[in-house]
């Protein structure tokens, strides 16, 4: 029984316990005991609460038997990325220094959740301060791709626990965080599906913080819909993050979830980028773009006005300035116990001046308005998600990162969804990235689901698994 429940999409899942054909306690049961079977090797957890989360099952059991459902995901476990806070829990983000370190207050984003009745099964591991997209973890420990069993890959980050607790089914579906790709890069490593979302769409509060320009949270799951629902549950306006007052308005993307991408202009990269892929990755995307085709979208160039890679390095500028702001006491004690690969990311952000920083937000202005018009007319650009499948951790070059594709939807300030979209040679994932404008979260999802209804590869389930 637990086999099969820990694989069904989340939609599903509602549907039965809704009916009262499964349990809270027994769903929460069959996740814990696939997590104590597998995640001494997986290291996708850095704390499981047991005891807490069989209590929140029993007694979500006992409301809805009662009649006192609060909601379609009343009785759903989900896991947390550990930047995420609830007052009383340790709340490392990653960082050896802060192993004990104990919220005081409860996120936002958490405290809405639970509201719905999900049960949190724990927090799931992080790069150090999620500062990086291999997804490694010198001192707090990386966690095992389930993808490739013998060998150690990257499993993608920062958000890698997440990624790799929803592909191995120890959670139906977790919360990452995407500061220059850490939802989409452990997405697509990991065979699954993640949603980049707006800045102000989802509130930071209570999240520890990388980057106050760029970072924002997102829904990492085994499906499109399932994304959709919990990008529903995530959303909305909130006193104590002033940001979210900048959204235009509400969205409920299930209404319009399956109405197809017949008549949608969806642009492929530029001719120059397809260089920076794999063949691997290339032969799955150009399927994908074809696939779109059958299904009615009419695939057009575009001309864009930058490369992905100089969009990156003003990303990175903005990242260091604000990351070494927040955290310049730790990286200037060469005695904190800190990854040796994280720090060297944040310490140029000691030596960017004023000037350089506020070059690189206005020339984020100005880039956004050149974006805005060679999108004229256009919905969505697709690219492939990451340039490769994932890399054995032993022969990652640290200096570099995986995120080429992925950085401009953070800069520009856009959503954007990264589904599995094939397989290479060693029977490792490749993935699909649909950007679109900011605040278009929904349009995303609708284009994603068409391909995913269309297509089966978001089903297949990896060997760990």
């Amino acid at each position: 029984m637990s086999s099969a429940l820990i694989y069904q999409p989340v939609h599903q899942l509602s549907e039965q316990i809704q009916s009262r054909k499964l349990s809270p306690v027994d769903l929460v049961d069959a996740y814990l005991d696939n997590i104590r079977q597998k995640d001494q090797k997986l290291q996708a957890f850095v704390d499981v609460y047991d005891e807490d989360a069989r209590l929140a099952a029993k007694a979500a059991d006992e409301a809805i038997r009662s009649g006192h459902s609060v909601g379609p995901l009343h009785g759903i476990p989900i896991a947390l990325k550990d930047l995420i806070e609830m007052e009383g829990k340790i709340v490392t983000g990653g960082c050896e220094a802060w192993r004990n370190r104990v919220a005081t207050r409860t996120s936002t984003l958490a405290r809405k959740l639970i509201s719905q009745g999900m049960i949190v099964l724990g927090k799931t591991h992080t790069v150090e301060f999620a500062m990086g997209g291999w997804g490694t973890n010198t001192r707090m420990g990386t966690p095992w791709n389930p993808w490739d069993p013998s060998r150690k890959r990257t499993p993608g980050g920062s958000s890698s626990g997440s990624g790799v607790a929803v592909s191995a089914g120890l959670s139906p579906w977790a919360i990452g965080t995407d500061t220059g790709g850490s939802v989409r890069l452990p997405a697509s490593w990991c065979g699954i599906t993640g949603l980049k979302t707006t800045v102000g769409r989802v509130s930071l509060y209570g999240i520890l913080p990388l980057s106050t320009t760029l970072d924002t949270p997102g829904p990492m799951t085994t499906c499109v819909e399932d994304a959709a629902i919990l990008y529903h549950a995530m959303q909305g306006h909130d006193p104590l993050d002033p940001k979210t007052n900048i959204v235009p308005g509400y969205i409920d993307p299930m209404p319009g979830l399956k109405r197809g991408v017949k008549g949608l202009k969806l642009a492929r990269m530029p001719e120059a980028e397809r260089q920076f892929t794999s063949p691997d990755v290339l032969q799955a995307y150009d399927a994908s773009l074809a696939e779109m085709e059958k299904l009615g979208a009419e695939i057009v160039p575009i001309k864009l006005p930058f490369a992905f890679a100089d969009v990156a390095l003003w990303n990175l500028r903005i990242m260091a300035a604000e990351s070494y702001t927040l955290l310049h006491e730790l990286i200037d004690n060469p005695n904190s116990p800190l990854d040796p690969h994280v720090r060297p990311r944040i310490e140029p952000g000691r030596t960017l001046t004023a000037r350089e920083y506020i070059e690189a937000l206005y020339q984020r202005d100005l880039m956004k308005v050149q974006f805005a018009k060679a999108m004229e007319g256009i919905d969505a650009i697709l690219t492939p998600t990451t340039m490769t499948t994932a890399v054995p951790v032993d022969e990652v070059d640290q200096t570099k990162a995986p995120a080429h594709f992925t950085r401009f939807g953070n800069y520009l300030d856009l959503c954007g969804l990264a589904l599995p979209n094939g397989q290479d040679h060693q029977g490792l994932p490749t993935s699909l990235q649909i950007t679109c404008r900011g605040y278009d979260e929904d349009l995303a999802l609708r284009i994603g689901w068409a391909y995913q209804h269309a297509t089966t590869w978001h089903l297949r389930r990896p060997p760990a698994a």
